[in-house]
């Protein structure tokens, strides 16, 4: 009995692991994206809206695929928003 619960458990934790992740809901979906793939293993894609930069997906060689929006609209990433920093939001989980 053990045997069989444990059998189920791994077999819907595996079924978990293997769907692919979908893209996040905010980015447009007349955004045209540009990806290249940094020296360290990381890949970058930028997806521009009428030419103005508004998200940018960062999928690290290691770790967890983070997003950064262009928090003020202008088409700029800026490297710091005041005291917080760029905002990042991370997608830990997805079903």
């Amino acid at each position: 009995m053990r045997l069989a619960i444990t059998l189920i458990l791994a077999l819907a934790l595996s079924a978990c692991a293997s769907v692919t992740p979908e893209p996040a809901p905010s980015i447009p979906e007349a955004a045209v994206p540009a990806t290249h793939t940094e020296a360290n293993g990381d890949v970058i894609t930028e997806y521009r809206l009428g030419g103005q930069l508004k998200v940018i997906k960062v999928v690290p060689f290691r770790g967890v695929t983070y997003y950064i929006y262009d928090r003020n609209g202008d088409g700029v990433v800026d490297g710091r928003d005041g005291n917080t920093g760029p905002l990042v939001y991370f997608r830990l989980f997805s079903w």
